[in-house]
């Protein structure tokens, strides 16, 4: 049995103890104690998190972890000395070693993340490669995997890193399950994006609202700059620069956001192949999608298809699907 151990700090962020639930429903989907999980703190006894509640912990001075998951904070406080001098010390008695969201910080002022690639919550990218510049900083991915150190983004992709540790412990088909349990509509990978074209794509005016309806409804067509002007009765100059201002993004590539996004969801629904996909979501052929969705996702879309269909598909074995980039 493994022994999980999660590193909490004052002020914690009550979700990054959420991931302990990944490890929690392994054990109930195997049908054995998979993971011993245990809650750790510098002096142990209750530690009080950023919303008022209280968690028992124990102290520092339990035995090793197979794995200890340093938990992230809404802000980032100084460490004190043992908290950086036990962190410092874990690579030697644990198999892994990693952080959720602002987590990373800890770990870097104990120098585990000099010279290895990382990542955290977008908010909090620039401060980290900042202080630590010789870390090497990805900002946009959901967790990174470098030699025995885990580090991931915002608090509900520890839960994608805790899922990640139970596929690499005892395989895709239990991570799949447990994802399954958790009720989680989709299992994220590690190098996918931090960000939604969705949630990216939202227009504050009725005109560029009914250019983006147009679009998804029509996403076959050429959808060019001229043809989704006429719909929000604009000109295209007047149209380009009210749809960036609102939405951040070119039409061009908000046309190829939505597109990547229906075809993502042929990929994990259906059993098309892939040059019917490409047609249906406008990609006109399969070249052109698979490079869209390397920009995306930084993997084809076989890989996609993989994941999300989880063992036993026709294309090969895999845990569950992703979620668009922006």
């Amino acid at each position: 049995m493994q022994r999980i151990g999660f590193l909490v700090t004052a002020n914690f962020q009550m979700m990054s103890v959420a991931a302990l639930s990944a490890f929690e429903f392994a054990n109930y989907a195997a049908g054995e104690a998979l993971y011993e999980i245990a809650v750790v703190s510098e002096e142990g006894g209750l530690v009080r998190n950023s919303v008022g509640l209280m968690l028992d912990t124990t102290p520092f001075d339990t035995p090793e972890f197979d794995t200890l998951i340093v938990c992230g904070t809404p802000e980032v406080d100084p460490s004190t000395s043992a908290q950086i001098d036990y962190v410092r010390g874990a690579p030697a008695l644990s198999r892994r070693v990693a952080s959720i969201c602002t987590g990373a910080f800890l770990l870097a002022e104990a120098g585990l993340l000099d010279d290895r690639r990382v990542t955290t919550h977008w908010k909090w990218t620039r401060e980290l490669q900042a202080r630590f510049p010789r870390l090497r900083l990805d900002e946009d991915r959901i967790f990174i995997i470098d030699g025995q150190i885990w580090t991931s983004a915002g608090m509900s992709a520890g839960v994608d890193l805790a899922l990640g540790m139970v596929e690499e412990d005892h395989g895709a088909e239990l991570a799949r399950m447990v994802a399954r349990q958790l009720v989680l509509y989709h299992r994220r990978g590690g190098g996918q994006s931090q960000h939604s074209n969705l949630l990216d794509l939202d227009a504050k005016s009725d005109r560029i609202q009914t250019a983006l309806t147009h679009a998804k409804r029509n996403l076959k067509a050429e959808l060019s700059v001229e043809e989704l002007a006429e719909v929000a009765h604009l000109s295209p100059r007047q149209f380009s620069r009210a749809f960036r201002q609102e939405t951040g993004q070119s039409p061009a590539k908000a046309v190829e956001n939505l597109r990547i996004e229906a075809a993502r969801l042929m990929m994990e629904q259906s059993s098309h192949p892939i040059d019917i996909v490409a047609q249906e979501t406008g990609f006109a052929d399969r070249e052109r999608m698979r490079r869209a969705f390397l920009r995306a996702f930084g993997q084809p879309p076989q890989a996609i298809r993989r994941l999300a269909r989880g063992p036993g598909s026709a294309d090969a074995p895999g845990t569950a699907g992703i979620l668009p980039a922006s």
